[in-house]
């Protein structure tokens, strides 16, 4: 009876003990650490690049912004197609106090050969699109989505890659940004590749902000 209650005791402090110990020591993981300081980091850089000084007369010049994109090495651009994508980059543009038009606004007015053209580098089409919108700049944003499935974990994968260059009315370049993600996906493939540009719309963004507000004349 003794031993039996020794045994019992035993085992009960070592529960004991290792709940207290596991309570105590449980810290975050090393990874979860490092992503926490990239994040910090990240924060840091946004804010720091959002709060560079941006004139007056700067802020109320037209931003178009476009998106393609690409597959196989050959771009799509039916704007029709990235309405949702262009209001992501649209609403974070002017929450800024830079003006942008929507994407009805370019699909009424600017002709899809014409859209084509900047996707081309056809600067004398891209130059007429340009001036039919009275805009000052052309924000082009090229989409490269790679969705496979993932045999390892059995699930689908998509790799997307953000490219983006910001140009003035004559075409010369006032800023580029890219912004590269990967993420698992679910059936919905396309629909995860929408969230993955939001996610990353932050950081493109605020780098383009920042040329923009220091280059454009």
């Amino acid at each position: 009876m003794r031993r039996s209650s020794a045994i019992v005791l035993a085992s009960f402090c070592l529960g004991v003990c290792a709940y207290a110990q596991g309570f105590r020591f449980s810290n975050p993981s090393e990874d979860d650490e490092r992503q926490a300081v990239e994040q910090q980091r990240k924060d840091a850089r946004i804010d720091r690049q959002l709060s560079t000084p941006c004139r007056e007369r700067i802020r109320d010049r037209k931003i178009v912004v476009l998106i393609g994109e690409e597959t196989n090495g050959v771009i799509q651009a039916p704007q029709s197609n990235f309405g949702r994508h262009v209001d992501a980059i649209n609403s974070r543009l002017r929450s800024l106090g830079l003006k942008t038009y929507s994407a009805e606004q370019i699909r009424r007015q600017i002709a899809q050969e014409e859209i084509d053209a900047y996707f081309k580098n056809d600067p004398d089409r891209a130059l007429s699109a340009s001036k039919r919108m009275a805009a000052q700049y052309v924000l082009k944003g090229v989409i490269a989505t790679q969705a496979f499935r993932n045999t390892t974990v059995n699930v689908n994968q998509v790799n997307v890659a953000l490219d983006f260059t910001l140009t003035d009315a004559a075409g010369r370049t006032v800023s580029s940004a890219r912004a590269t993600h990967a993420s698992y996906a679910g059936a919905d493939v396309s629909g995860m590749a929408l969230k993955l540009i939001e996610e990353r719309a932050d950081e493109v963004v605020a780098q383009l902000y920042s040329d923009y507000c220091r280059n454009a004349k």
